[in-house]
C-alpha cells in the first residue's frame, strides 16, 4: 500500500473526469466497489436515475459491492431500506455502517476505549426519522448530565428517555446539553460522522455536527464512520479485497474522498451529491467545472482519482 502522502499527490496529478463508470469499470477492474449511499445512489426519497441499472451492470463485471455508509442505523435496516427504495440487496456483498460498526464494539467492548466507557449514556437520536434502538447494548439511558458517563449520538432531533422515548428537541436545545457535559469531561461517540446528508436535494444535518462542536468544546469525541480508515477496513474485509483491489465512490470530499485518501484507496468523486451547490452544479448528470473541483479538493485536502457527475454507466 503507498503511503498517505503519496496516495493524495499521485491522484492530484492524475484526476481524471468520466462521463460514466463504464470505462472505469471495464479498464481497472477492481475487485471492491465500496459505495456511498446517500447523495450517490438515492437521496434518502428515491434511486438517482440510472443508479439501479449502473449497479446491474457493474455487477455483471465481477465487481463485489459494499455500501460503506455514516448512516447511524444498522446494516440490516441499511438493506432493507434499499430493497424499498428498488434495489437488489442480492447485488451487494453487504453493507457496513456508522451505527452497525458502532453497535458492535459497544456491544463488545473488546477495544480498550470502548472498554474503559461506562454504563449510562447521554443519548441524541432522531424523531421524525425515527428513534435509534439500543437494544442489546445493555446501556442505561439517562437524561441527566450529571449521571451520564458518555455521549452517544446518533440523530441530532432529539433526546433518548430512560423508558425508551424520545423528546424531540431542536439542534440548539442539544448543543446546550453538550456544553454541560463537555464541562463534565466526558466522552461522545459519534454514530454518524457526516455534518450534513442530501435528502431529496436538500441539506439535511447530521450528528457530525454535534460532534465537531463537541470537540470546539474540548470534549474527547470517537469517530465510528468515515473518513476514519475503521470503516473501510472493514468494508475491504467483507468484500475479501485489500486496498489496491478497491475503489470507493461517494459524494463527499470531507467523508468520503479524504477517507479513502486515509486508507490508501481510489476513489471516484460524485460531483452531483452534496458539493453541488459549492460546485455551481444545478441539475442532475450536470458536469462540474473541473478547476472548481480542483479548489474544492485543495479545501478540503481531500484528492479524488475520478470524477463523475453521477453515479451513471
Amino acid at each position: 500500500m503507498m503511503p498517505q502522502s503519496s496516495i493524495k499527490s499521485s491522484e492530484a496529478q492524475l484526476l481524471q473526469t468520466l462521463n460514466g463508470l463504464q470505462h472505469l469499470a471495464e479498464t481497472h477492474r477492481f475487485k471492491a466497489w465500496l459505495l456511498d449511499q446517500f447523495g450517490v445512489l438515492h437521496d434518502g426519497k428515491q434511486p438517482y436515475p440510472g443508479a439501479i441499472s449502473t449497479l446491474k451492470k457493474l455487477a455483471s463485471t465481477g465487481a463485489r459491492m459494499v455500501i460503506i455508509s455514516n448512516s447511524s442505523r444498522r446494516a440490516s435496516t441499511t438493506m432493507e431500506k434499499m430493497k424499498s427504495l428498488g434495489f437488489d440487496p442480492s447485488l451487494f456483498v453487504g453493507a457496513i455502517t456508522s451505527g452497525e460498526l458502532t453497535h458492535q464494539y459497544l456491544q463488545r467492548r473488546d477495544d480498550d476505549w470502548f472498554a474503559a466507557l461506562g454504563k449510562s449514556c447521554i443519548h441524541m437520536t432522531w424523531s421524525d426519522r425515527g428513534a435509534i434502538s439500543l437494544k442489546g447494548l445493555d446501556l442505561q439511558i439517562v437524561e441527566n448530565v450529571e449521571e451520564a458517563e458518555f455521549v452517544l449520538a446518533h440523530g441530532t432531533e432529539a433526546l433518548g428517555h430512560p423508558s425508551g422515548a424520545v423528546c424531540p428537541m431542536t439542534l440548539e436545545e442539544l448543543e446546550k446539553i453538550l456544553e454541560r457535559c463537555a464541562a463534565k469531561r466526558i466522552p461522545m461517540v459519534v454514530a454518524n460522522p457526516d455534518f450534513v446528508t442530501v435528502e431529496a436535494r436538500a441539506l439535511r444535518v447530521m450528528p457530525g455536527t454535534l460532534a465537531a462542536k463537541y470537540e470546539k468544546l474540548g470534549g474527547e469525541v470517537k469517530w465510528m464512520g468515515k473518513p476514519d480508515k475503521i470503516i473501510y477496513k472493514s468494508a475491504m474485509a467483507m468484500a475479501g479485497a485489500d486496498a489496491l483491489d478497491s475503489i470507493a465512490v461517494g459524494d463527499s470530499l470531507h467523508h468520503d474522498i479524504k477517507g479513502a485518501n486515509e486508507a490508501g484507496i481510489h476513489s471516484a468523486f460524485i460531483t452531483g451529491g452534496i458539493h453541488a451547490t459549492e460546485l455551481g452544479v444545478s441539475s442532475f448528470g450536470e458536469v462540474a467545472d473541473l478547476s472548481s473541483v480542483q479548489a474544492l479538493a485543495s479545501k478540503y485536502d481531500a484528492y479524488p482519482s475520478f470524477v463523475l457527475p453521477a453515479f451513471t454507466w
